[in-house]
This record gives C-alpha cells, structure tokens and sequence, in this order.
C-alpha cells in the first residue's frame, strides 16, 4: 500500500517538480540530461522509454511506437515541445533517434514473433513441411525418412510419428527456434542431439527445443529482453535476433 501511493505521488507529483528544478538550474530537459549523461546502450534507451511514456505530453507518448520512417518526424516535434536548442546540443538528435530506432524495433519485433506463435502448423502448408523435412535433414543428413508419418521422428525427440501435434503451444515459433539453430549451428546441433539420446541423462530433443522457445518468448513478452536487445543492437531488433538469442 505505501509502496503504491510513493509510486503514484512520486509519478505524478514529484516527479514533474523535480524536473522543474532540474531544468532550471541546468537549462536542459530531462531526455538532454540522459542523453548528456555517461549512461550507454541499454541504461540511456531504458531512461529515455520511461521519459517518453512517463510524459503527460500525448506526442512524447506516441513516440515510442515510431516506425523506422517516423522517427526523424517524431524527434523534431519533442524538440519543438521541449524548446530544446540543438545548436547548442549536437548530440542530442543522433542519440534520440538511435534510442527510438530500438524501442520501436522491440514492440515491432514482439508482434512479428506473436504472429509467428500464433500460426498454427498446416501439414497442408507445402512451406511449413519443407522447413520440417529441413529440420529433418540438418539434423539426419546421412538418414532418410521412410515416410511422413514415422516413428522415426522421435530420434530426434519428438513425442510421437507426427511432429505437428508437438508445435500447438509455440506454434511455428516452436519449428522456426529449432530449424535457425539447426541450419546455422549444425555441429553444436548434432551434438546436442547425440547428448539426449544418453540412456541415463537423455532428454526429448525437440521438446526441450519448444521448451526454450517458450521461454524465450516469455521473457520478450515481459520485457525482459529489452535490456539485450538494446546493449546488442544498434537500432531496430530484427526476427533474426531473437532466433540468435534462443
């Protein structure tokens, strides 16, 4: 209870007091002073969302949601609303926009990941059973399937003779995590997989797979994954990102 009325007094009463002086007596408003601070990466972007978002200004607010082609629009309206003279701070714009350019990037690549979850797996889809047989075969060069629907699917640890059922709570996140990490890291995957098959500490390797998808994107979802992203991308964070991240 007092932790939630410090909150809200400190958010909406001194906070906007605080900042009052502060730009009284250093002639900046607060996004110049995180920008002019020693603050990098991840420390600035995540002061500069909370700035933005904290704004009782509705244009401040919308920032953060600034696509690629509206963020120099959007820096020079705070400039505007904020009075700020960039003759005097060169820094200023160039720091903004990079900020900007990831906390979009960040909402923008939630979506594309949700979208991806929530697509269902169609072994109608000629797509969805070409990246499976590619899964198969990054993983089993030297192993033909024998058909579609085989038991042969749990060698690489699938729960039965069709992998389909296994993708429902990931969807094609759940394929697209498992055949990035199989096409660009072959050997580390092969690996991993001979190390399930272990009689004793063996594991269901494409289960663990989806497993760690979901874990994945819990964490993006939650924003937990802001901080990497912004200390690892200099600007919008791409779908290969995230799959680089799992």
């Amino acid at each position: 209870m007092i932790v939630h009325l410090w909150n809200y007094l400190y958010r909406n009463i001194f906070r906007f007091w605080l900042k009052w002086i502060l730009r009284q007596f250093t002639g900046k408003c607060e996004l110049q002073r995180i920008c002019d601070s020693s603050k990098k990466r991840a420390e600035r972007t995540l002061e500069i969302e909370y700035s933005l978002e904290s704004s009782k200004c509705k244009a401040l607010q919308s920032s953060v949601y600034a696509s690629k082609d509206e963020v120099e629009k959007c820096v020079a309206i705070i400039i505007t609303e904020k009075k700020i003279n960039i003759q005097k701070d060169t820094g200023f714009v160039s720091k903004l926009q990079l900020c900007l350019l990831q906390i979009s990037g960040c909402k923008k690549l939630y979506l594309a990941v949700e979208d991806l979850r929530k697509q269902l797996y169609n072994s109608d889809n000629k797509e969805h059973e070409e990246q499976l047989m590619e899964l198969w075969n990054w993983l089993m060069p030297h192993e033909k399937l024998k058909a579609r629907i085989t038991k042969q699917w749990c060698d690489i640890g699938f729960q039965g003779d069709d992998p389909k059922t296994d993708f429902r709570g990931m969807g094609m996140l759940g394929l697209t995590n498992l055949l990035y990490f199989s096409k660009h890291y072959p050997r580390e995957a092969r690996q991993i997989l001979a190390r399930s098959n272990n009689p004793k500490l063996g594991y269901s390797y494409a289960i663990v797979g989806i497993n760690l998808t979901e874990m994945a994107y819990n964490l993006l979802k939650n924003g937990f994954l802001k901080t990497h992203f912004y200390n690892l991308v200099p600007g919008e964070p791409q779908l290969k990102d995230f799959h680089q991240f799992y």
